[in-house]
């Protein structure tokens, strides 16, 4: 029941559509025992009867009245129908909208931890296909169960005014058919889960090749993968078919015990006719809704069917839905709306994904305008060091301080916004080369974004290309070589004049005179700005007011560029190699 009541909780807005829509499927249901109840009445008095012909002669406009009331009926509940289902779409639909912003929200604002748990793949999954089910069960599974409910249970109440009997011998295969829809349903409800599970798989297969396709070529690795998501749409093959087949082996019988209505009307019908405890003209009622009976029992198994795969598409988006990022504003957060000054404190900072302890103890300090280098081998702990500072990840102990302020207690909006980040791994969105430069703040004006692709390098080769900053890129970046990426993404991030500038290895696909100019660049800044940049090259670090090294998550050497060539340690070591 907690699933229909999250589905009325974010009806909001249409729920008076959807209980008039209600209203009209029961109305509509109900009146499906008018014209049964108009055929009894004329074949009564105006056919069997042996004074049909006296009665057509005398009271030929009832008869008149009663075909026209027939029609009127229904035409008026197709109308009804065709209205109900207008509305029941629009609920549908306005349910959707309101899950899928809520979704796309939740998505939005969680922390780096919840990308690292959730494929991409997964993700996509709920906020498409699973949502298309809830979307289901409002326009359908619901109406079918009101429809049901109440065409069998207006059916019921009609047979009893007629024949008592009569009806407890047709609702007699009731209690079997409830016994095989409650088997049925325990199940195939696993099964459905695994259905689903298996669906998420083959998306997240598909994505990724999608996204690396051109890893999957430079490796020749076409056959292997097309192989991997062959083995992944067979397991959700497997899965759908073990569910389909599940259901086709009750089918028979649910088929069956329904179609037996059909016999017992004939049997109990045509003794109770002879026997005289009913009319022919009550049996012809009972025979005209004899389907209101069958149908329902028919329509059970589908429905208990559809609750299933609804029940697992539901939980999975429930799961986000609900899910709340663990780093977000306090509720004592420091208003700070000027401009940062870019001071960046680390006082005793540990940091662990997981159990694996990235950073331990860490304690540096960098003054307003400074730009530091940090350095130190592959797996090191820097970037995670860099990411500290946004809060893409909070500290495990210890404290991150921007203008001396702990980062925790900075709202999220106010501290990102003045920091700019530039990645080694750039992800450029399918848009121009203009509106990924200008992402940070759409209302550039368009010198302004010239000016910065200058700064980067990047307004020569953008001038060249066939549309110039107009140009689309591609998904990614696709059609860009790595140092031009990097030039567009180093654009990106100096385009908000970051009171905090973060370079990750944003120069390692470059050449040397490029980096030279971006080093100039930098330094003629015409806004003030902190740097830190993360650096392989001594090119880039030799002029940095301050140069820390790290190994394995600890601080091993710290200075300039003179202080550390003459301490024999790791950067000497770089250094006398890159000479």
């Amino acid at each position: 029941m907690y699933l229909f009541r999250w589905l009325w909780k974010n009806m909001e807005g249409c729920r008076a559509i959807y209980i008039c829509a209600l209203l009209m499927t029961v109305i509509c249901q109900s009146m499906y025992i008018i014209t049964p109840y108009f055929t009894a009445q004329i074949t009564d008095t105006f056919i069997i009867n042996e004074n049909a012909l006296e009665n057509l002669r005398d009271h030929g406009d009832t008869l008149v009245w009663m075909l026209v009331a027939m029609v009127g009926f229904t035409v008026l509940r197709g109308v009804i129908q065709y209205s109900s289902a207008m509305m029941y779409e629009y609920s549908s639909q306005s349910l959707i909208y309101r899950v899928r912003k809520v979704l796309f929200h939740n998505i939005e604002s969680q922390d780096a931890r919840f990308y690292n748990f959730y494929r991409t793949g997964d993700i996509m999954t709920r906020v498409s296909g699973d949502l298309d089910m809830v979307r289901h069960s409002i326009a359908w599974i619901i109406k079918a169960i009101v429809e049901c409910l109440v065409l069998f249970s207006a059916s019921i109440i009609f047979f009893f005014t007629i024949d008592w009997l009569m009806a407890l011998c047709l609702i007699a295969l009731t209690p079997v058919i409830l016994l095989i829809t409650w088997v049925f349903k325990r199940k195939v409800g696993p099964m459905y889960v695994d259905q689903r599970e298996s669906m998420s798989r083959m998306n997240t297969a598909a994505e990724e090749n999608i996204s690396g396709n051109r890893v999957v070529k430079a490796f020749a690795r076409e056959d292997f993968e097309m192989k991997k998501f062959d083995e992944c749409s067979r397991e959700y093959c497997s899965a759908t078919k073990k569910a389909a087949f599940t259901w086709l082996k009750f089918f028979p019988y649910l088929e069956t015990t329904a179609q037996s209505l059909s016999v017992v009307m004939l049997v109990c019908g045509g003794l109770f006719v002879i026997g005289g405890r009913i009319t022919f003209g009550d049996y012809t009622a009972f025979a005209g809704l004899i389907w209101t009976l069958s149908n329902p029992m028919r329509t059970l198994g589908n429905i208990v069917n559809d609750l299933q795969r609804f029940s697992a598409s539901a939980n999975k988006i429930i799961e986000i839905y609900y899910g709340a990022p663990r780093i977000v504003n306090r509720s004592d957060a420091v208003d700070k709306p000027d401009r940062f000054e870019g001071r960046v404190e680390f006082e005793h900072v540990s940091f662990a994904y997981g159990r694996e302890k990235v950073l331990d103890d860490i304690t540096f300090s960098i003054e307003p305008g400074e730009t530091v280098v940090l350095m130190g081998e592959t797996g090191s702990g820097k970037t995670a060091l860099t990411e500290l500072i946004p809060r893409i990840y909070d500290v495990s102990s210890g404290e991150v301080r921007v203008d001396g302020v702990n980062v925790t207690r900075l709202k999220l909006e106010q501290l990102r916004a003045n920091i700019g980040v530039a990645t080694q791994d750039v992800l450029l969105y399918s848009d121009t080369i203009d509106g990924n430069i200008s992402f940070g703040d759409s209302d550039m004006p368009e010198e302004d974004v010239v000016k910065v692709a200058k700064e980067a390098d990047a307004d020569g080769f953008i001038r060249r290309l066939s549309d110039g900053y107009d140009t689309i890129v591609g998904e990614r970046g696709v059609g860009l070589s790595g140092g031009q990426k990097q030039r567009i993404s180093l654009a990106r991030a100096l385009a908000i004049k970051p009171a905090i500038l973060i370079l990750d290895d944003t120069t390692s696909a470059v050449d040397l005179e490029t980096e030279c100019h971006i080093q100039n660049a930098l330094k003629n800044l015409d806004f003030p700005c902190t740097k830190i940049i993360i650096a392989q090259r001594i090119s880039t670090a030799k002029f940095a007011d301050k140069i820390i090294v790290l190994k394995d998550g600890k601080i091993l050497e710290q200075g300039t560029h003179d202080e550390l060539i003459t301490k024999g340690g790791y950067y000497q070591e770089v250094y006398e190699l890159q000479k």
